[in-house]
């Protein structure tokens, strides 16, 4: 086995690279969701142990180069000297150069965009830099693990959700992949009898093809592995389904749990009105409420428990549904206390919820903001609590940087938040959030009551447990750990032979 493999890194997002450099977000980012940070993250954690690592991902010119001017001088020079530009690779096309957003808004364009990255990835990245393990993720880098096995190259393939787009060989092909040459360790629409045959009408699944061809893949938490495997989800798609389990059958899938950007630090995050640490945290979580109740129009109330939304509103996967249910009755249950809610998010939800607030006239104890970043690190740092009723999470990372904050999840026991949070039990020092199991408004309101029942314990209680909370997460939801599994991963991976093709 080689000392020190050389790895490529395949990601269409990412949002910053190595410590040492800066925050590289203002120059060199792209992001549409946490795969942006999670690559981040593990680029920069493999780098720091000594790993010879390289990131593919398209040139995004537009993005890249906003306001590059202000931050080119020694942020720019340091990033250089810790990841130089030969372990950058830029797919060039010009369907990347204009763009403002890493996926489109219109569907049918979204499979160019996959196919002109993979074109590049293909053709020219890999055989530039002759990687001895290629680390793929999601579906927009699918075709690439049939590629990778051709050569002889072991493959993991990350899934980091469920989503996958189709495209036929023969467009395949016209994008500039010869596909002829790897086109039986593609996963179709239907069983092909033969390339003739399957070309132009049999198309291929990105995202199912990239577990299918891979030589390992994982998700990002053991649970939502077992839930996929265990067929949980009737929405999941039954092919993706069950090439995920023929992995785990044998013994060539794994569940690695993601971790938070480490700028998401209340001791040092320059989003706070008050930065704080475990030692002073509700002194600090105070002063912090009171700015953002006054940014959002709510009462002033210090001692108001107060609960954020973090996620996406989305109504398929986040359980606002819920939340929506019981929304006016919470409030009025929780009325003398001055409960307050708030909720810095888009998504085709959120019209939803500024109908309940209008209606039942809430606006002083429930806000709603579009998404913003600096207003929801705050929200982190002063809010009680944070909602994740999600249907279902391949990891999440809100549960985890809100307990860094201080903040304790009311969250649905399903994927990542499984892996990552424990009811709470104040006497025995144990637990770190308030969980419920059967996905309905009901099990939403019973952990909502146990949240408001612990936020009523005496101060001092209350402050010992938030600081052990916020002790234990520093240590454990940290990209050194996150990045350990992956090394061990590629370990097992250059270990175990690759079947050909």
């Amino acid at each position: 086995m080689k000392a020190n493999p050389r790895i490529l890194i395949v990601t269409p997002e990412i949002t910053y690279l190595p410590a040492g450099m800066g925050n590289m977000a203002n120059y060199l980012a792209a992001k549409a969701g946490g795969l942006a940070d999670v690559t981040s993250a593990l680029v920069s954690a493999l780098f720091e142990q000594g790993a010879d690592i390289h990131v593919a991902l398209p040139h995004y010119r537009q993005m890249f180069h906003f306001n590059i001017g202000q931050f080119i001088s020694e942020e720019l020079r340091a990033y250089k000297t810790k990841l130089p530009d030969e372990r950058i690779h830029l797919a060039e096309d010009r369907i990347f150069y204009y763009r403002s957003h890493v996926y489109s808004p219109h569907e049918q364009e979204n499979p160019r965009l996959a196919l002109a990255f993979q074109r590049e990835v293909v053709n020219n990245i890999i055989p530039r830099v002759r990687p001895d393990i290629i680390h793929c993720n999601d579906w927009m880098t699918g075709l690439v693990p049939a590629f990778a096995r051709r050569l002889q190259i072991p493959c993991l393939f990350t899934v980091h959700n469920i989503h996958s787009l189709q495209a036929t060989l023969a467009q395949i092909e016209d994008s500039g992949i010869d596909a002829a040459e790897f086109w039986q360790s593609l996963y179709y629409q239907r069983y092909p009898a033969s390339y003739e045959e399957s070309r132009a009408n049999n198309p291929v699944n990105f995202l199912v093809s990239g577990v299918f061809s891979s030589h390992f893949i994982n998700t990002v938490s053991p649970t939502f592995l077992r839930e996929i495997t265990e067929g949980r989800f009737d929405f999941i798609d039954f092919a993706l389904r069950h090439e995920i389990a023929a992995k785990n059958n044998s013994g060539c899938a794994a569940g690695i749990l993601n971790a938070p950007n480490p700028s998401y630090d209340p001791a040092a995050d320059p989003a706070l009105v008050r930065n704080f640490t475990a030692e002073n945290c509700l002194a600090g979580k105070s002063l912090n409420k009171k700015a953002l109740q006054t940014a959002l129009g709510l009462r002033q109330n210090n001692s108001a428990p107060l609960f954020f939304w973090p996620s996406r509103l989305d109504p398929h996967q986040k359980g606002c549904g819920l939340l929506a249910e019981i929304l006016p009755k919470i409030i009025a249950r929780y009325r003398q206390e001055g409960i307050q809610i708030v909720f810095v998010a888009n998504g085709s939800f959120q019209p939803h919820f500024h109908e309940i607030v209008a209606r039942e006239k809430l606006q002083k104890s429930v806000a709603i903001s579009n998404f913003n970043e600096e207003l929801s690190r705050l929200a982190y740092a002063a809010s009680d609590f944070v909602l994740m009723p999600s249907l279902f999470e391949p990891c999440g990372l809100p549960q985890m940087i809100s307990c860094k904050y201080g903040s304790l999840p009311v969250a649905h026991d399903t994927g990542g938040i499984h892996d990552t949070i424990s009811h709470l039990a104040p006497g025995m020092n144990t637990g770190n959030g308030f969980l419920f199991e059967n996905y309905d408004s009901n099990g939403l309101e019973w952990a909502l009551d146990q949240a408001i029942l612990f936020y009523k314990l005496p101060e001092t209680e209350r402050g010992a447990q938030v600081a052990r909370i916020m002790k234990e997460s520093v240590a454990r939801f940290t990209h050194a750990v996150t990045a350990a599994a992956y090394i061990k991963l590629y370990e097992q991976m250059l270990a175990r032979p690759l079947v050909a093709a």
